[in-house]
């Protein structure tokens, strides 16, 4: 089976509610979708987010990166995957999300050829996992009415936003504590809004008030590799690594000077599913935990980073909840989701059976 052409395409979906992206608020999610055609007529499905304050990546850039990768790949065999993904991270610098949907849409055929679920190819630890849910920045009423809301839909993982205003801070996390009972898990993510000595104080404060917080995500800006290991050696609760983390070069770094407790492995940000292999068995080899989070992606990206997830037994957490926010589904097949479970089925690759709305560009 060889690699016969790449067809660039595009979903426009609806969202629920504004879907905060840095300064921005997003009412719509713009996807660039391809379809990797083989030489024998299957398909296989990647997907990519523009996320440009995280990745540096606009939907331009994401279609551009993927027309200049895709002439260096048409032609190779499927099989020879070391060949093909040396090719892919090679040929240009950086676009990760680009590189992450042509990377899932190789996965997807060559899983599609052997007739098993990706799950299962690479690794098929378990067929499902639990997500937490987004409690996003706002009042403190606000985040306790969703925090309830979300408790009572059956959530037993809570991630909540913070890292605008250190006050303020403190007081939506005590309160969202006090609003739920103590077998909800909290999770901080602070969005790299604190300075090193600023964030050791707020999480001592955390631990003072016995908050029960789970872990704190990338509490200080994402470069700042000394301040993220001066928080993780000066606070009790664990620290998770995500924006200072994205291919296995950052991850070897982290992993390295221990300065983080858990690493955030992330498919847009790692380059797909052969980084995010790299930087888990790095991970995993020196006794740090993996969590699996994503982008504002669709039921693509999500099956994609939930079949990894699900697959290895050193992924212990998911943060895949952005399947919640679309107004309609435009993806038939794939990983199903009921509340806070994610369930993975037997189908070949990703099991994508049909994109709604999908038009192509390229």
């Amino acid at each position: 089976m060889k690699i016969q052409d790449i067809k660039i395409g595009k979903i426009s979906t609806a969202l629920k509610q504004p879907y905060r992206v840095g300064k921005r608020f997003l009412t719509f999610s713009d996807e660039i979708v391809i379809k990797m055609i083989s030489d024998t007529g299957e398909v296989g499905y990647g997907s990519a987010a523009p996320t440009p304050s995280i990745t540096g990546e606009t939907e331009n850039s994401i279609i551009g990166a993927i027309n200049y990768i895709k002439p260096e790949i048409i032609g190779l065999d499927i099989d020879n995957l070391e060949e093909i993904m040396k090719v892919i991270h090679n040929s240009m610098h950086a676009n990760n999300s680009a590189k992450s949907a042509i990377d899932v849409a190789i996965y997807d055929l060559l899983c599609k050829k052997y007739g098993v679920p990706l799950y299962k190819f690479l690794g098929g630890y378990k067929t499902s996992l639990t997500t937490d849910i987004t409690i996003s920045n706002g009042t403190v009423e606000q985040m306790v009415t969703k925090s309830l809301e979300a408790v009572m839909d059956g959530y037993t993982y809570l991630k909540v936003k913070v890292g605008n205003h250190i006050d303020l801070d403190i007081e939506r996390v005590k309160a969202v504590r006090k609003a739920v009972r103590r077998g909800i898990k909290i999770r901080v993510d602070a969005n790299q809004g604190w300075r090193p000595k600023e964030a050791v104080s707020i999480i001592r404060k955390f631990e003072d008030m016995d908050l029960d917080i789970e872990f704190v995500e990338q509490p200080v800006v994402a470069w700042d590799i000394d301040g993220l290991k001066y928080v993780t050696d000066n606070v009790e609760t664990k620290i998770l690594a995500d924006e200072a983390v994205f291919g296995p070069a950052d991850a070897f770094k982290i992993i390295e000077r221990r300065a983080a407790d858990l690493i955030n492995i992330k498919l847009m940000k790692c380059g797909g599913i052969n980084n995010a292999i790299k930087i888990y068995n790095m991970a995993e080899n020196m006794g740090i935990r993996c969590m699996m989070g994503c982008m504002l992606e669709s039921r693509i990206g999500i099956t994609a980073a939930a079949s990894f997830a699900a697959s290895k037994s050193n992924m212990i957490k998911a943060d895949l909840d952005t399947m919640l926010l679309f107004e309609e589904d435009a993806i038939v097949g794939g990983a199903s989701i009921a509340g806070k479970t994610i369930s993975l089925n037997d189908s070949p690759g990703l099991g994508i059976e049909e994109l709604i709305g999908w038009h192509e560009i390229f």
